[in-house]
This record gives structure tokens, C-alpha cells and sequence, in this order.
């Protein structure tokens, strides 16, 4: 039988937010973007005025500056605001649709609107998820650059006796692939870059005491950004057009993972469509995505 834990008058008031919208504005800078080439260990030239920021790293810019006593006791920052006050305590980042329409260069002058697409309640098994689509339009001084739909998935912390989803096995006919071992300083890093609080990425007490999982938890856009990084590392000079991925279980820093990637040839004789995933240790799939070069 299906557990209901949110009342119907909740849902309801969530529902407020469906149309919401929020504008921000930042500058593309350098000093972010040769941060992450080096906790990428990737050999780039000092970026400068004009240089092009890489696909996905525009995720440096536009960060939350909730203020300390804003911060909550997971180090999020409290519900309410921008988003719907979800009365759920775990948010996951549960995939993102990302088309690029023109580049992007370090000194642009970037705009943001974001907007709640729509606010979806489910009944699970294990209890309520409610469903966050939100959308995100960033242009510059030649216009509209970038569209991104994010999906952020709200649920419960798992009972004693809830049984973990199967897991899927990760595909075995790889063309490039990379192993990453990621470490509390690699998690760290990341979680300064893009300035998260969040403390399953770094306090391994808070998230094996409190949250009940066996390590910290690698971030999912930085493993999405390390999918994208492997596709650009195997097509020199490549441009992406559009990238979509999906989150499917946790990675977590006690162990390897690997990324892996192959031309869709069935889907796309010309080799422009890029299937990529991120595996675990056990080889189950962890992350699905799809790239599409331009």
C-alpha cells in the first residue's frame, strides 16, 4: 500500500510557485574556470578575455549566497524562496536538458531567468516525491545563449525497512573511458567552486551518522561535468549542441567509478550523438547521459 506523508492542502500550496521567476546577473571571469581545469587535472592554458568557457561550466556562475543564518542544518540553504518549501529533507539533483545555441567567452556579461516549470507530487512505495522542473534562459550581449531545464527530485530519508532499487547493470562496449578516484580534498574542491553547503559532499560524520550512507556523496553535476570532460578529451575541438543526463544511484568517495562513452551509430550513422555513462566500482550505472556534437 502507498504511503501518503504530505497533506493534499501542502501539495496545494506548492502548487503556488508553478510560474515563479528569478533574474540574475553575473559575469563570466576567469579565475573560476582555471579552478575547476585544475581539480579536473586537466593541462589548459590559463584562460583570458575571450577565451570560450566549456560546455556545463557555466554552472560556476550564478551561484546561491544565502546568508550563514539561512543556512540549514544539512547546509542548504532553509526552504522557501526561489523554490517551492518542499517538507522533504533529501533534494537531489536528478538530471538537466542543456542546449547551446552561442558560445560563451570569458568577459561577457551574462543574464539569467530561471522559472518553476512545474511542481509534480508521487506517491511511491517508500513514501511522497514531489518533482521540481525548473528552466533557465542565460544569454549575453548577443542574446539568449543557453537553455537548460533542471529537474530536482524531493523525497523522504528511507525507513529501516525500504529495500534499495535494483541496480542496472552499466554497458560493457565502452570506446573511451576514464577511471576517477575521487576523494574528500576532489569533493571539497568542487563543493568551494560552486559554492555548496550541502554536507553530504564533505562531512563524512554528518553523512554516515545523520544521512545513513556508507561515504560522502560525489556531486551530481560534477560527475556530469567529468562525462562531458571525457567526450571532449576523446574529440579534440568538439563542440556540443545539446546534453542531457540522468542520475540513476549515488557515487560515493570510499570507492573508483568510471566514465565511459561510444558514438550512437544506430541512433546516428554520422557519429555526431555520444552516449555516455558513469558506472561504479560493482559496474552498476549510476549516471546516463546522451551528447550531441555540434
Amino acid at each position: 500500500m502507498e504511503v501518503m506523508r504530505i497533506e493534499a492542502q501542502t501539495i496545494t500550496h506548492l502548487q503556488d510557485w508553478l510560474g515563479k521567476t528569478e533574474s540574475l546577473e553575473d559575469t563570466v571571469t576567469a579565475a573560476p574556470i582555471k579552478a575547476l581545469a585544475a581539480t579536473l587535472d586537466r593541462p589548459d592554458p590559463d584562460p583570458s578575455k575571450g577565451s570560450f568557457l566549456p560546455e556545463l561550466w557555466h554552472w560556476l556562475y550564478f551561484l546561491p549566497h544565502a546568508r550563514q543564518s539561512e543556512i540549514g542544518p544539512d547546509g542548504h540553504p532553509k526552504r522557501g524562496g526561489f523554490l517551492p518549501p518542499v517538507p522533504l529533507p533529501r533534494r537531489m539533483w536528478a538530471g538537466s536538458r542543456v542546449q547551446w545555441l552561442a558560445p560563451l567567452s570569458v568577459g561577457d556579461e551574462i543574464k539569467r531567468v530561471s522559472k518553476i516549470q512545474s511542481v509534480t507530487h508521487k506517491a511511491g512505495r517508500t513514501g511522497d516525491l514531489i518533482f521540481v522542473v525548473v528552466s533557465h534562459e542565460i544569454s549575453n550581449q548577443n542574446g539568449l545563449a543557453l537553455v537548460e531545464e533542471h529537474d530536482i527530485v524531493y523525497r523522504d530519508a528511507p525507513g529501516p525497512e525500504d529495500k534499495p532499487v535494483a541496480p542496472i547493470p552499466a554497458p560493457s562496449d565502452a570506446k573511451w573511458s576514464k577511471t576517477i578516484t575521487p576523494d574528500d580534498v576532489f569533493l571539497f574542491r568542487y563543493s568551494a567552486l560552486t559554492f555548496n553547503g550541502h554536507r553530504i559532499h564533505y562531512d563524512r560524520k554528518y553523512v554516515t551518522e545523520v544521512e545513513g550512507y556508507p561515504g560522502l556523496i560525489v556531486h551530481g553535476p560534477l560527475i556530469a561535468t567529468l562525462l562531458v570532460d571525457l567526450v571532449r578529451q576523446s574529440i579534440p575541438n568538439c563542440k556540443l549542441k545539446r546534453f542531457e543526463f540522468r542520475a540513476i544511484r549515488p557515487t560515493f568517495d570510499i570507492n573508483i567509478f568510471k566514465v565511459s562513452a561510444k558514438p550512437d551509430l544506430e541512433k546516428d550513422p554520422s557519429g555526431k550523438t555520444i552516449s555516455i555513462w558513469a558506472e561504479d566500482h560493482e559496474g552498476w550505472l549510476t549516471m546516463q547521459a546522451i551528447a550531441v556534437l555540434a
